[in-house]
């Protein structure tokens, strides 16, 4: 392959902007010619596809976000688009994709590989619920911000002797939710995954605060029906039974921004390499992920036929330690 390209889709994970900056210049190193294609396949349809030296990658290794930011696609979802977009790859001569981003992105990746273009993907979500990888690009950041809120909000909770309800993201995946709950010591975890009972969780507060702890913590991931608004609202309701008074914050995208953690940058490197060079020796159709501390490559048809489940054994763990 003598010209290829990178887009990143979806949101953004902390640890794309490395991503892009090893896949151009091992791109380079074998003597292709790289392209980025701004805002995903919204780019992609609309021909927004520029050329990209190695300099260009100059100086974003500790930047968050992506430089050639990202967008959701509803038109590349329509065969038009797809069509369109695969056009716009064969008039720049452009000869392999490597797609960053989540289950939907990689989906779209895999659309264009049954059309016959050339596509690698790499796991791109803070979610990390993408099989064929142990870890995604931006998961360690995002849990180490959400890890910061959640210290920093413990202080102020065990000053004020409350409980707070602290919501993390995980539209269906309580991944972070569930690590963040084991390394800030929280009383509660709840997940999407997990069935629960908000009276049974009402209780564990009420025996904490028996327990004569100073603050409860309880950790919701959005997907959690009512999210962490309607559990608060539920244990308004209990005030009286629970000790605690309950106080919600909600961490939103700043868990998607700032600078990568060092493992997200080296991950990130590793898979941008190992993307640029499966394109290189013409081994497509794959996302490249790590699994036992190797970077493998995974049939994209068998990464998106089934979701990542959630540790329930782990989840054990977090409830025994909750004490």
């Amino acid at each position: 392959m003598k010209r290829i390209a990178v887009l990143t889709s979806g949101g953004d994970a902390p640890g794309m902007n490395p991503a892009i900056r090893a896949i151009v210049r091992t791109g380079i190193h074998y003597g292709m010619t790289v392209y980025g294609v701004n805002r995903g396949y919204t780019g992609l349809i609309g021909g927004d596809i520029i050329e990209m030296p190695a300099r260009s990658v100059g100086g974003i290794i500790q930047r968050g976000g992506t430089i050639l930011q990202t967008a959701r696609s509803a038109e590349f979802r329509t065969e038009k688009g797809r069509l369109e977009a695969l056009r716009n790859l064969n008039r720049l001569s452009i000869e392999g994709l490597v797609v960053i981003g989540g289950d939907g992105s990689l989906s779209g990746a895999l659309e264009l590989h049954k059309l016959g273009f050339p596509v690698v993907g790499m796991p791109g979500s803070i979610d990390n619920d993408l099989s064929g990888t142990d870890m995604a690009i931006g998961v360690d950041t995002a849990l180490n911000t959400a890890l910061d809120a959640l210290d920093r909000i413990k202080d102020t909770a065990s000053s004020h002797q409350r409980a707070f309800i602290i919501e993390v993201m995980g539209r269906n995946s309580g991944y972070l939710a569930l690590m963040a709950s084991i390394a800030g010591g929280a009383e509660v975890v709840l997940c999407p995954e997990v069935p629960f009972d908000l009276n049974e969780v009402a209780k564990e507060l009420r025996d904490s605060y028996m327990r004569g702890k100073a603050h409860a913590i309880v950790v919701v991931a959005e997907g959690v029906p009512g999210g962490a608004n309607g559990v608060a609202e539920h244990f308004q309701t209990f005030h009286d039974e629970i000790g605690f008074e309950a106080r919600v914050t909600i961490l939103g995208h700043i868990q998607r921004g700032g600078s990568p953690s060092a493992f997200d940058r080296i991950l990130a490197t590793r898979l941008g390499v190992a993307a640029a060079e499966h394109l290189h020796e013409g081994k497509y159709g794959v996302m490249v992920g790590l699994v036992g501390g190797k970077i493998v490559a995974t049939p994209l048809a068998e990464v998106l036929a089934q979701r990542k489940s959630l540790d329930l054994r782990t989840y054990e763990v977090a409830q025994m330690l909750a004490r």
